[in-house]
């Protein structure tokens, strides 16, 4: 019999990155499929646009009119916009509409946290075993928030690429450098890393993975190159000296001011954003614990990290979800228990538990992605309006707060002949006296304006006795409105409104 011949170069790439290209595709698919971006992700969205648009000339820059609550640091914006302006310089050449921009710079973002996420992967096979790291990659694909969030431009998920690699580091046993991914994380990114970093370093101390002295000279020498760097880059930008995250800090942590935005129960994590986000994975996660020891040293600091974080008012599932990776593999070592004894009697009952559970999870993954496809009104009114009126006429679009924090960014402007203004503390009665020709705003009816079609967007589920059980309700969000004074719009062939 002849020796089977050896495998192609593809086939060899297909199956070393094939759990690479199963969550790249649920990541991009979500991108695409939802490409506006909301208020919480503005600033480095802006930020990038600015940077592929705009270049050196920082006085054009978003954040100089729209400065934000805090600042925020522009090097994670700058080096994906690095990595997306070779995709985005041709796009230009061609006259491509700005939001495929978006997508690009999303996607390069997107590979950058699966990358990372990649090389923790790895580290959880080498550990556990391959059935471990199967279980890994199935959880993760059918929980929704990290897939979804992972092509988003938050600072909590530039982050989390930098948690992903200490994660690895810290399987791979390089402690030192489990540390110093951490710092950076928190001197740069979220401050609130240091949470992360307090209890996976004093776990660390405690098992004398080093001493005490090592990791004073590793932490405060990364630091300082951290905050150099930082503070070097982000006071060209803001042009005025500072460090964003030590600002930051003082408002949330200091003056404790970040509760003006809601608070929520000391106890929210884990009875609402841990359920959600992770699903299955989550009662799985307590199970794993329970049945491999090996995993108890790195999900309890990360739990702790949770349990600090709940000490803070306001609350928000985007701010612990640098735990969900790791709480996960405790979850994939359950699950992978209970395959292995699936032939077994008592155990096969608790495997298509399990696989049913499963089912669930995917359920509800189907349903936050249909509900969150229409929470961007904003984003889709502008494009509607775009597509409806293609006259060469110059026109000027005012945006209000509501519409630009629902999916409007500046990659969603287009060029020369639209015009945009997202002047704010305009009241109702004086739009008629302003020269804007359309509106787009959460209002029915302007004075001077007729409304011209009505986007709606997300509102509630409601279950209801018949299959579907579950249905998702919508209502009217944006409304786009033309001035009654230019008759160029009275002309064109508008939906109304409702």
């Amino acid at each position: 019999m002849a020796p089977p011949s050896p495998p192609t170069p593809a086939a060899r790439l297909l199956r070393e990155y094939d759990w690479d290209l199963m969550l790249g595709s649920i990541a991009a698919l979500y991108a695409v499929m939802v490409p506006y971006t909301k208020v919480e992700e503005s600033f480095n969205v802006q930020a990038m646009h600015d940077i592929l648009y705009h270049n050196h000339h920082i006085n054009k820059y978003d954040h100089l009119e729209f400065p934000g609550v805090v600042p925020r640091t522009f090097i994670g914006a700058l080096v994906i916009a690095i990595f997306s302006s070779p995709a985005v310089l041709i796009m230009r050449v061609v006259h491509v509409p700005k939001v495929y921009s978006l997508l690009a710079v999303r996607l390069v973002l997107g590979c950058a946290i699966l990358m990372t996420l990649r090389l923790f992967r790895v580290e959880v096979k080498r550990k556990f075993g391959h059935h471990v790291e199967a279980f890994f990659v199935i959880l993760t694909a059918i929980q929704f928030h990290v897939l979804f969030y992972s092509t988003r431009p938050l600072p909590n998920i530039f982050a989390l690429a930098l948690v992903n690699l200490a994660y690895s580091f810290w399987f791979k046993g390089n402690y030192l450098r489990t540390l110093q991914a951490l710092i950076v994380a928190a001197t740069v990114f979220r401050c609130d890393m240091i949470l992360l970093l307090g209890t996976i370093g004093i776990t660390l101390l405690l098992s004398r993975s080093f001493s005490l002295m090592e990791a004073v000279k590793c932490c405060i020498s990364t630091a300082l190159v951290c905050i150099g760097f930082t503070v070097l880059v982000d006071s060209i930008m803001w042009q005025r000296i500072m460090w964003p995250e030590f600002e930051v800090f003082w408002f949330n942590s200091v003056l404790n001011r970040s509760s003006e935005w809601g608070t929520h129960s000391i106890h929210w994590y884990f009875t609402s954003a841990l359920p959600r986000s992770m699903l299955v994975a989550y009662p799985l996660c307590l199970v794993g614990a329970l049945l491999d020891r090996r995993i108890v040293p790195y999900v309890l600091p990360v739990t702790l990290f949770v349990v600090l974080y709940s000490k803070l008012p306001h609350k928000e599932l985007r701010f612990i979800i640098a735990a969900v990776p790791m709480l996960n593999v405790s979850a994939s070592l359950a699950a992978s228990r209970l395959y292995n004894n699936r032939k077994k009697t008592g155990w096969n009952f608790l495997y298509v538990l399990m696989l049913g559970a499963f089912l669930v999870s995917l359920g509800y993954s189907a349903v936050s992605f249909m509900a969150s496809y229409s929470n961007y009104p904003g984003g889709n009114a502008l494009k509607a309006l775009h597509e409806a009126d293609n006259s060469a006429k110059e026109k000027m679009v005012h945006i209000d707060a509501f519409t630009a924090m629902s999916g409007v960014s500046r990659f969603c402007e287009n060029e020369y002949p639209w015009r945009y203004s997202k002047e704010e503390d305009i009241s109702i009665e004086e739009y008629q006296t302003r020269n804007f020709t359309y509106l787009l705003n959460e209002h029915r009816s302007i004075s001077g304006y007729k409304c011209l079609f009505a986007v709606d967007g997300f509102s509630r589920a409601k279950i209801q006795p018949r299959f579907p059980p579950l249905s998702l309700v919508e209502e009217p969000k944006v409304f786009a409105h033309g001035n009654m004074g230019d008759p160029g719009i009275l002309w064109l062939d508008w939906p109304g409104c409702p």
